[in-house]
């Protein structure tokens, strides 16, 4: 059988040519995936939002589960998806915009449509653009205006800038990042599934291409400039609840935990939120969080899980330099505190080995704290008071009394007198005991030995 260019040329139609296996290749030299979205020779802000913008658009119409779930968090109904790049549109002046893109869905007679404003990078989005998009939608007779930049916000109906709510009346305002876009992409091409394989190829590209850093779309960077000057004057307790540069800081954190609820759902493939008070607005939530960060030096939040037995608590402690995530578990309330705690230990049954620290350590229940090796046990037949005709098993009581730290507090404990008034007949001997030991103290004689 000849061979050519390392390919197996077959001779009938019976033969099935195999894989080609090239003797050209080198290892040092990895052969890169032919991808459907490249991102080769992106220059530029302008060029990098062009594509992202092209890609996204066309693979929501090509993959319709993903478009369709991407849709419904800003308030899309379900249908026929079409979309369309930098359309030219004109206002009530005759003014022509161009923005980034066009959404709409088409369910029956009804057509639900969107403007679509699109920033990648570092770039944020601009008051005064988004307010002039909001006027030419209403004057074309658009339902939304749909905003995706790396700004992550707490729900879609928050927006990064501020608008009149004047102007919102007739046009809704929704925002998505593309951290919410790829998490979205993930989960369904990951855990739902996509029921046609070449529109789940489709959707793999689109993965791969929003992944790669030419494409401009990313989650959470850091904390902002701000972040150091805040971050010092919380240890030294001069923060002041006024500062806007704490205000910054707790914006930024809010986005912190966003990113990381969505970075959990793509692993987990359901869907994690930020745990919030129903109907709180941004304001008042920023005002919380500043108060915490000024007065104690804390930012908090919490984190819900599906099928969790409770939200993830997260609490970062500047002063003390430490960020301490926890779950609160209720334990039955039918049973008593022993059948709470024997329950809560076969919780604890199936845990992985090496997660779980059993507190006070059974050392720290019969010894005294290591911090403190000068503490001597005073028998409790010492300390308990002689009562005559008493019974006999209520008498026989273990010989466990309260730690002391010398023996002049416990000649204090026994006697009840504070060691100025006390008579030296009542002192405790010191020839036989040691400091530090956990010996019972000696006393000269029967006689003295207090009842």
């Amino acid at each position: 059988m000849p061979r050519a260019s390392g390919l197996v040329l077959p001779l009938s139609d019976s033969v099935i040519p195999v894989q080609a296996q090239p003797t050209t290749r080198s290892q040092d030299e990895p052969w890169h995936e032919a991808r459907l979205l490249p991102t080769i020779g992106i220059r530029g802000q302008e060029e990098q939002e062009k594509r992202a913008t092209s890609a996204l658009l066309a693979v929501m119409r090509a993959v319709p589960e993903f478009g369709r779930s991407l849709l419904s968090e800003v308030g899309a109904p379900r249908g026929r998806i079409s979309t369309y790049s930098e359309v030219r549109l004109a206002d009530v002046d005759g003014k022509v915009s161009i923005p980034d893109g066009a959404i709409v869905v088409e369910w029956g007679k009804k057509v639900w449509t969107a403007l679509l404003e699109v920033k990648t990078g570092t770039a944020e989005l601009a008051e005064e653009q988004i307010t002039r998009y909001i006027d030419l939608a209403r004057a074309n007779g658009f339902d939304a205006v749909l905003t995706l930049s790396n700004q992550l916000t707490a729900a879609a109906e928050e927006s990064p800038v501020r608008v009149s709510k004047a102007k919102l009346k007739k046009v809704e305002l929704r925002h998505l990042s593309w951290w919410a876009v790829i998490t979205e992409a993930v989960v369904q091409h990951r855990h739902r599934g996509v029921s046609d394989p070449d529109q789940a190829w489709i959707l793999g590209e689109l993965i791969a291409y929003l992944d790669h850093e030419g494409s401009g779309a990313s989650g959470f960077e850091d904390m902002g400039s701000e972040w150091v000057g805040v971050r010092d004057a919380a240890r030294n307790q001069t923060l002041r609840a006024a500062d806007p540069q704490a205000r910054a800081v707790a914006e930024r954190w809010e986005q912190l935990l966003g990113y990381v609820a969505l970075g959990l759902g793509q692993d987990l493939g359901g869907e994690v939120s930020v745990t919030r008070r129903r109907n709180q607005p941004k304001d008042e939530r920023m005002t919380e969080l500043v108060h915490a960060l000024a007065q104690h030096g804390t930012l908090s939040g919490g984190l819900r899980v599906p099928n969790a037995v409770g939200p993830i608590v997260v609490d970062a402690d500047l002063r003390a330099r430490r960020v301490t995530t926890s779950v609160r578990l209720a334990a039955p309330a039918d049973k008593r505190a022993r059948g709470r705690i024997g329950w809560l230990l076969r919780q604890l049954k199936h845990a992985r080995q090496g997660s779980v620290s059993r507190w006070p350590s059974p050392t720290l229940l019969k010894r005294p704290p290591a911090c403190s090796p000068k503490l001597t046990r005073i028998p409790a037949c010492c300390c308990r008071p002689k009562i005559r005709n008493a019974n006999r098993a209520s008498s026989r009581l273990p010989c466990r009394g309260p730690w002391v730290r010398s023996e002049v507090e416990a000649a204090d404990h026994l006697s009840g007198t504070p060691a100025s008034r006390r008579l030296a007949s009542t002192a405790i001997s010191s020839r036989n005991s040691t400091p530090g030991s956990l010996k019972r103290p000696n006393f000269p004689n029967k006689r003295t030995r207090p009842r």
